[in-house]
């Protein structure tokens, strides 16, 4: 585990809030000396504990149109392991590309000594997504890791995302692409796991 200060907790933070912030505006507003932005921001990235993503919305009221959606949890063959799952996943081009346009998260666990995938799939209607799931998704397991591959389904309707990577709620904290400035900076996770009397000081702060 690498360890966070506490000016690199504050620089996370405006981060977070808003990923095209420069060090310049991150130095105004945390107090902290430009130049120790610049070099803590490069280390923060290089390994690896900041990230960046930018996502498009595909729901009725975004680009995509997407109105139906599931959260699929498949349970594999026991044998089948996450490093053979991985090495046949990274050589396949219908991953790199048509499974970009309708997988939204994907997750890899275990249940019951099985190797699982969560999976959430996107589509126009939910025919489309059935046709997907059945046609495209199954089918491409079975091509890669045999007719017996998936041992169960388990399918849950999703209807609207609430939280995402900790810190995003779209429809409560997100306005112009990113986090409203009225947003409270207690309410950002920065990677530092608050103990058990911080938890309950921060509770009567409400």
């Amino acid at each position: 585990m690498i360890q966070i200060d506490e000016n690199e907790e504050k620089i996370i933070k405006e981060l977070v809030k808003d990923p095209r912030v420069s060090d310049n505006q991150i130095a105004k507003k945390t107090k902290i000396p430009v130049m120790t932005v610049n070099r803590k921001r490069k280390k923060l990235e290089e390994k690896g504990l900041v990230r960046y993503f930018a996502t498009v919305n595909t729901d009725e009221d975004g680009a995509g149109g997407f109105l139906a959606k599931e959260l699929y949890i498949i349970k594999f063959k026991i044998g089948l392991t996450q490093r053979i799952f991985l090495n046949r996943i990274e050589k396949s081009n219908r991953v790199k590309g048509f499974f970009a346009q309708h997988i939204e998260y994907s997750f890899l666990g275990e249940k019951d000594g099985h190797l699982t995938l969560a999976v959430v799939v996107a589509a126009r209607t939910e025919s489309e997504l059935m046709e997907l799931f059945n046609g495209k998704i199954i089918q491409f397991f079975k091509e890669h890791f045999g007719e017996e591959a998936i041992k169960e389904v388990i399918a849950v309707n999703i209807s609207k995302a609430i939280r995402l990577h900790h810190n995003y709620l779209p429809s409560i904290n997100m306005e112009g692409g990113k986090i409203k400035k009225e947003w409270n900076d207690e309410w950002i996770f920065a990677g530092k796991v608050a103990s058990e009397e911080q938890k309950q000081i921060s509770q009567f702060k409400k």
